[in-house]
């Protein structure tokens, strides 16, 4: 009878952002021998420099700028100011308070064992990481993503960051030139023109976030053109960029037309792509430029490798790839497989004001020939626009032949608050007249929402 093979873990996580670290957890809790290996920071892009360093810049500038807008309301701002070492400075406390950023004891305090380094497959159950060789059962991809660097004459010979260095800056630049309109590249852009700093945002194509629903990259569009501090350049592709003193030259064609400009930095954050380069072919786990190729119960072609979050897909966000990391780990675990459910998928920009989408916008429903009706309602409806006086933004509901709501688009202070309603209306199949019926606080932004909703009654 032959020996089953035995292998130095049950489970290796390869990845610690939030695709590797909730799996790693959950299994090292069922006392498996588990390890995770981390070729970057431990705990990955969110608390390092995603959604927490961010949302602390983005929470800091809203309220900078709410102070120094109070001054009509009668009280005393003209002092207000700021002081940039001491923003970052606080910025780290907040990303050491997560527990996970930079932190490898985070994991070895659950029993994990921890390697810093590059993991490559050698086999289908072993993999070198620095040299040493480390074999396990099975494992969980969960390498997350990068950005990707275009081709730009020049570009090499030139000082650039990404959303992941942009913070190493311990100096405000006066001048930004921003390449791409992602969501990152807008809610950094918004922190640093608040900040003081002239940003120039570009997109190739014919409008910003074009993922999103027209109205709000017109609303977005709109808002810059009165933003002295936000030039948004679309139909504009970066040809070249040169040292030019201790600037830098960017030139660009806007349409038909060559401009340039001198900047004091370029950030780079338009497109993201799959970290894959791990040795996949030899463990048998196929993958395209896209990221790794899985089911629907996160399983690879190599059926004891699992994989999850932006590797996968780089379109996801961090509450989708936290799910995904959960349901991985019950799969690696158990035979009976649970299935991804994205739906209604949810995006998020913490922009000024926030922008939040969920289920289907417009376009999807064009294309996809929905028969569907529509309301738009501008923030200014309601009570509470009047008493902050915060006049930019809307709620906009879509609903079937059934009347259900299948989609909505929120742009409006907490929008990232409000729209968990929407999302739950949308999964439980809710109609316009049930959410306009639903009780709202008279004087909440969440009041816009029932005013969406009765005027689709």
């Amino acid at each position: 009878m032959s020996q089953k093979p035995t292998f130095d873990y049950d489970y290796i996580v390869i990845g610690s952002g939030a695709g590797g670290s909730p799996a790693a957890s959950i299994l090292a809790s069922t006392g498996k021998k588990v390890a995770i290996v981390e070729k970057s920071t431990f705990g990955g892009e969110s608390p390092n420099w995603g959604d927490v360093p961010t949302g602390f810049m983005s929470y800091t500038i809203n309220t900078y700028q709410i102070a120094k807008n109070a001054a009509k309301f009668g009280l005393r701002t003209n002092s207000v100011g700021y002081n940039y070492p001491s923003l970052l400075s606080w910025k780290d406390v907040v990303t050491r308070r997560t527990g996970a950023g930079g932190n490898r004891r985070y994991y070895e305090k659950q029993g994990i064992s921890v390697f810093a380094g590059n993991a490559h497959f050698l086999s289908p159950n072993e993999i070198a990481v620095n040299r040493r060789h480390l074999s396990a059962r099975k494992f969980l991809i969960a390498t997350g993503s990068d950005w990707q660097i275009p081709k730009i004459p020049g570009l090499e010979n030139t000082t650039y960051y990404t959303p992941k260095t942009i913070f190493n800056l311990k100096r405000l630049p006066k001048t930004i030139f921003v390449i791409g309109s992602s969501t990152t590249a807008l809610e950094l852009a918004h922190i640093f023109s608040v900040l003081g700093a002239k940003v120039y945002i570009t997109e190739e194509s014919s409008r910003i976030l074009p993922n999103f629903d027209e109205e709000v990259s017109n609303l977005l569009t709109n808002d810059a053109k009165k933003n002295r501090n936000i030039s948004v350049l679309t139909y504009t592709k970066v040809i070249s960029t040169q040292k030019s003193s201790i600037q830098k030259r960017i030139t660009f064609l806007q349409g038909q037309v060559e401009k340039s400009v001198r900047v004091d930095e370029i950030l780079i954050a338009d497109q993201q792509i799959p970290m894959t380069d791990l040795g996949l072919e030899n463990a048998g786990v196929k993958y395209t430029r896209k990221g790794v190729s899985v089911d629907s119960s996160l399983r690879t072609s190599a059926r004891h490798i699992f994989a999850a979050g932006s590797a996968v897909d780089v379109t996801v966000q961090t509450h989708e790839v936290l799910s995904q990391s959960r349901i991985a780990a019950h799969n690696l675990l158990h035979n009976n497989k649970l299935k991804t459910d994205s739906s209604p998928r949810l995006q998020v920009a913490f922009t000024q004001p926030e922008i939040t989408q969920v289920g289907m916008n417009e376009n999807d429903c064009r294309k996809k020939g929905v028969k569907v009706k529509m309301a738009i309602v501008p923030l200014t409806a309601t009570v509470r626009s009047n008493i902050t006086d915060q006049r930019t933004g809307f709620v906009k509901l879509i609903i079937n032949q059934r009347r259900v709501i299948i989609g909505a688009t929120i742009v409006g202070p907490h929008a990232s608050d409000i729209i968990a309603e929407l999302s739950l209306a949308i999964r439980h199949k809710i109609t316009s007249d049930e959410l306009a019926s639903t009780p709202h606080c008279f004087t909440s932004w969440s009041e816009a929402v029932r005013i969406a909703a009765g005027k689709l009654l």
